[in-house]
């Protein structure tokens, strides 16, 4: 997932990909302990995603924490 995708999306949307993404990351730590995993790079795939996910709502936390303060 690119950042330029995530910005674009709305706060709830975020959330809620959030939320999936966390699902597959267990999913696929659970298959490479069984030793079924193939693809080992989607693992650090989604732990990127998750940050960059992470990282933006703090963005927009803190503006609105601006915006309120300027107020």
């Amino acid at each position: 997932m690119d950042v330029r995708e995530v910005r674009g999306m709305p706060t709830d949307d975020i959330h809620h990909k959030l939320d999936q993404t966390y699902e597959e990351l267990f999913n696929l730590r659970f298959q490479f302990v069984m030793g079924q995993l193939e693809d080992h790079n989607r693992l650090t795939a989604l732990r990127r995603d998750i940050a960059r996910m992470k990282t933006i709502l703090r963005e927009r936390e803190l503006a609105a924490q601006m915006e309120g303060e300027a107020a």
